[in-house]
């Protein structure tokens, strides 16, 4: 196994059970009270405009309910050792590598300004080995119980996999003097050969949009080589990512208006690690705001990962990756201007994923 794992090490999987019910935290304190700076942050981050976060009776969003546990770069003091002794566990055995997988919360009561934050962590639950397409290794799972006083206002769980990467998939040699765009195309192509000889190492194709009756007419307007920006029909806001409702004024009714193609990156982050199949790190995601006004996730091509810049001009271009994906992604229309901050690196930027 990679990365000196012990394959069939006798007793490593109930060593890891053992872990299972311990405590890995007990009266944690959040470093911050719940505060207003903050829940304003957080909504201008996602675009919540929801009239609930503000004002003299504003409660926190509830998908912050993490953020008031989180310790920083300096971390928390006083955390029992058993998280630590886990992962030395894992790690000895080879299963080094860590990717976040899901976390589910449950909230039971609003969080406001003022509120001193608590909580308890507790292991609970190592999986048994499995074999995934990064590596084989274990899901890990933390559940943590976040107090406000003497109230349980939510829990959290988190679920990683800690593994041992997987030896990378062979791929499929460029043709000499082609593009990136028919490179791309090509390969993705042979890989949808129905698992065909020749099709055996070439690389995999991309992931598929999830695509439901809220973001359909979005997908119908990218195969017609048109991006679809939807328009409340009450207040006139534009939004995006697609919505069933307006998140400003609450109208059901809209239409669309087609963006024109310009935009800049507005922020980015350069993946590196873990590897995705179908993707060749190192690789730039970026946030491209658009010259209406919203912002989505996409590509930059036509300069390196290490050229992207943040106020980058860019202009929408649309990619055939295969015979059945076409996305939306812009290209560099002139260089950026210096780069005067440390740029995102993955696993220490927001969660920001390729698509």
């Amino acid at each position: 196994m990679a990365g000196g794992a012990v394959c069939g090490e006798a007793g490593l999987d109930a060593r890891l059970k053992a872990f299972v019910g311990r405590t890995a935290a007990t009266a944690g304190v959040g470093k911050d009270p719940v505060n207003l700076p903050m829940i304003r942050h957080w909504c201008e981050a996602v675009g919540d405009t929801n009239p609930a976060y503000t004002g003299d009776a504003a409660i926190a969003p509830p998908t912050m309910l993490q953020a008031w546990t989180m310790g920083g770069y300096s971390g928390h003091t006083g955390r029992f050792g058993a998280h630590d002794e886990l992962f030395a566990l894992l790690d000895g055995a080879g299963y080094a590598a860590v990717v976040a997988t899901d976390c589910e919360q449950e909230y039971l009561r609003p969080l406001r300004p003022g509120d001193e934050i608590t909580f308890d962590s507790v292991i609970e639950d190592v999986s048994d080995r499995k074999t995934t397409k990064l590596g084989a290794g274990y899901f890990v799972t933390t559940r943590m119980d976040v107090w406000a006083g003497d109230e349980l206002a939510g829990t959290h769980r988190f679920r990683i996999l800690k593994y041992a990467p997987a030896a990378p998939a062979a791929r499929k040699p460029a043709s000499k003097g082609s593009s990136d765009l028919s490179d791309l195309s090509d390969s993705s192509n042979s890989s949808n050969s129905g698992g065909s000889e020749d099709s055996r190492g070439a690389v995999p194709r991309r992931p598929r949009p999830v695509i439901n009756r809220d973001n359909a007419g979005f997908w119908a307007g990218v195969e017609e080589r048109r991006l679809l920006i939807q328009r409340c029909g009450g207040c006139g806001r534009l939004r995006f990512p697609w919505l069933p409702g307006c998140n400003a004024c609450g109208g059901q009714e809209w239409d669309t208006v087609e963006a024109s193609g310009a935009g800049t990156v507005f922020s980015y982050v350069v993946m590196h690690h873990p590897p995705f199949p179908a993707f060749d790190p190192p690789y730039a995601v970026a946030v491209v705001e658009l010259a209406e006004g919203v912002r989505m996730v996409s590509d930059v091509v036509g300069v390196g990962h290490d050229e992207v810049r943040v106020g980058m001009p860019v202009r929408l271009e649309f990619q055939r990756v295969d015979e059945e994906l076409v996305l939306p992604v812009f290209r560099a229309t002139e260089p950026g201007p210096p780069d005067t901050g440390p740029r995102g690196e993955a696993g220490q930027a927001p969660g920001v994923a390729a698509g």
